[in-house]
């Protein structure tokens, strides 16, 4: 086999197109004397992975090699086998969702749910913030009315307790959510039937959510967004659709500064579904944005347009 610096080289050389942009980072500490290993760890933290990422992703190619028995540095590693995801049918799941969620609206109150979910769209989610645990069961309670007599799953953003005792159809969460979840309450969250859709902004936490079985990962920021501080940078579209093709077996949320005119190239990389929030809350009418946003969603996701999803 040909020294670090020849398979490192060979991997940017076939890579680095797809990952452009992106800042080099400090090549972590190796935890393998295996040369593919440090290879793609090097060259993982050439092309701007973080730590955390680049030893997922240098791991895998090891995996990868030996259960091929050579070295190609061709293919970015995909197989989820290779990356220790759970084997299907997974042992520890939640209730599944479907496949295309389609247009996922991200909203700041009850009202915005119902106004949302009365003009047809099929994923609400209510991303309320308040300290206050009283204002926050109102708050619940009163999405999950909202949405009565359409349509609409609705996902509570954070607030799990409550989404339970108010019958909501699903809970999201992010990843120090999911970490400060002790086991008995993450049995209890399964034990409940809603379904579980959890924030990934790279490889490791990709593997994290994994390895609760959620009912959709959600991938981002995608592009840069105002709306929130991010601790990572923007994915961009080559990380979004190296993350889609590992995560294929389950349902695909884009989210992060997605505007009507990036759907098309989002929708390519695999994802089923598009979250927006600035696209809707901030339209000068919103029930006619989001008719629009779905309307192009659904003729992209149509086999005449070839979508993947």
């Amino acid at each position: 086999m040909s020294d670090i610096a020849t398979l490192r080289q060979d991997i940017l050389q076939h890579h680095v197109a797809a990952f452009r942009g992106f800042p080099a980072q400090p090549t972590p500490a190796p935890t393998s004397p295996d040369p593919v290993y440090q290879a793609a760890l090097q060259a993982s933290s050439a092309l701007g992975f973080i730590a955390h990422d680049a030893e997922c992703i240098a791991r895998a190619w090891q995996v990868c090699t030996e259960r091929m028995g050579h070295f190609v540095p061709t293919p970015w590693p995909d197989e989820p086998t290779d990356f220790g995801l759970q084997p299907l049918p997974r042992a520890l799941c939640f209730a599944a969702c479907p496949r295309q969620l389609g247009l996922y609206a991200v909203l700041p109150d009850a009202q915005w749910v119902g106004r949302m979910a009365r003009a047809g769209v099929p994923t609400v989610q209510l991303r309320y913030k308040s300290s206050d645990p009283a204002a926050v069961a109102r708050e619940v309670a009163a999405a999950v009315q909202a949405v009565q007599g359409t349509q609409a799953l609705l996902f509570i953003n954070d607030h799990w307790r409550q989404a339970i005792e108010a019958g909501a159809y699903g809970v999201h969460l992010g990843q120090e959510d999911l970490d400060a979840l002790r086991p008995a309450e993450l049995q209890a969250l399964q034990a409940s039937g809603l379904r579980l859709g959890v924030s990934t902004h790279g490889y490791a936490e990709m593997l994290r959510a994994d390895a609760v079985g959620p009912s959709y990962i959600a991938m981002g920021a995608v592009f840069p967004t105002t709306l929130k501080k991010m601790a990572t940078a923007p994915q961009g579209l080559g990380r979004l659709a190296a993350y889609a093709r590992l995560m294929r077996e389950y349902p695909r949320v884009a989210i992060g500064g997605i505007g009507a005119d990036q759907f098309g190239e989002v929708l390519g990389t695999g994802v089923g579904s598009i979250a927006v929030v600035r696209a809707l809350v901030n339209a000068p009418a919103p029930e006619d944005a989001a008719r629009q946003l779905m309307a192009r969603l659904a003729t992209m996701h149509s086999p005449a347009a070839g979508a993947a999803g």
